[in-house]
């Protein structure tokens, strides 16, 4: 599948760079560890991911099976670390 059939109806990454305000934002490869960090708790979950998109060292991850969208860091070793959660995509890329 590409991008654009995962990404929520009328969703492309040129429109993704546009309301992030970066232009370099992009698909990321899904074959990664994706953990969230659920707070207060501290309890780390592991998310299957279905989309990772890259912005300049951040990342929102959709994971399989589940409509949120999850916000984290890239780590040295290409894992994402994920420590916030949206209902949408388009509040997902306004909190970037």
């Amino acid at each position: 599948m590409t991008l654009e059939q995962l990404l929520p109806a009328g969703w492309t990454l040129d429109e993704i760079r546009e309301i992030s305000g970066d232009r370099k934002a992009e698909p990321l490869t899904t074959d990664r560890v994706v953990t969230w960090l659920d707070r207060p708790e501290g309890n780390e979950q592991r998310l299957r991911p279905q989309i990772v998109l890259g912005f300049q060292g951040l990342c929102l991850v959709k994971p399989v099976d589940d409509e949120d969208w999850y916000m984290g860091h890239l780590e040295d070793d290409g894992s994402v670390c994920c420590w916030s959660a949206y209902s949408d995509l388009y509040e997902a890329l306004r909190g970037l």
